[in-house]
């Protein structure tokens, strides 16, 4: 499967570690759902949230150092929410001299703490939980064999193109390749150019050994 540096899991002996991959499954769904469905005037429950979930983080001995690095996914909501204040329309008020949007000020608000609420919850199940037995608890819910079956072929695949990254850097390295300024570029989006091509070249090679063996896609005869 990936690599647990590569997912995030963290190997461990806490109460969620030890949990059922498939009720941390359902109570991240719930807790999700919640968390939309919260009024975004409703800042003492969004208070209770953020303790709720902090105090899981804590509770699995994430550093909080960890916790930014991943929380990385988040920074697209984030840039939007910045803009939305700027770029919505209605009544609008003076903060630091710059004209807000009162209605952009408070959808920001909203995306922002319900987007990190729910990046939060994410990584602690990823944190607390091997990519395999995610997959298998998705099947044991019933979700459609095509789909796990995708992710379970492109989890296996992630350490296939992680370890052509590899070789290819070490390449590069050997050869006396830094990566400094703007010239370095061109040789890395050619390196990238080849990783694409290699993996696409070893996925089809894959296909075709799992045809000979006689796999059939899920839901086709």
């Amino acid at each position: 499967m990936a690599t647990p540096a590569l997912w995030g899991h963290r190997p461990g002996d806490t109460w969620l570690h030890r949990a059922s991959p498939r009720v941390k499954l359902l109570a991240l769904v719930a807790f999700a759902v919640i968390v939309v469905a919260t009024p975004r005037e409703w800042f003492v429950a969004f208070g209770v949230y953020g303790v709720f979930v902090i105090g899981m983080l804590a509770s699995v001995r994430i550093p909080p150092r960890t916790v930014l690095r991943r929380m990385v996914i988040e920074v697209p909501f984030v840039v939007f929410a910045v803009l939305m204040p700027f770029i919505a329309t209605g009544p609008r008020t003076e903060v630091l001299g710059l004209s807000l949007s009162i209605a952009g000020l408070w959808g920001a608000w909203g995306l922002l703490v319900k987007a990190t609420l729910a990046v939060l919850a994410s990584i602690v199940l990823v944190t607390t939980t091997e990519p395999r037995r995610i997959v298998l608890a998705l099947e044991s819910l019933r979700l459609p064999r095509q789909l796990t079956s995708i992710m379970a072929f492109m989890l296996r695949y992630l350490d296939v193109i992680v370890g052509e990254s590899a070789r290819m850097r070490t390449a590069r390295e050997s050869r006396g390749f830094v990566a400094r300024g703007p010239r370095s570029w061109r040789v890395i989006a050619t390196g990238m150019g080849s990783l694409f091509a290699r993996s696409h070249a070893r996925g089809e090679r894959v296909h075709l050994a799992m045809l000979a063996r006689g796999y059939s896609e899920p839901g086709r005869l």
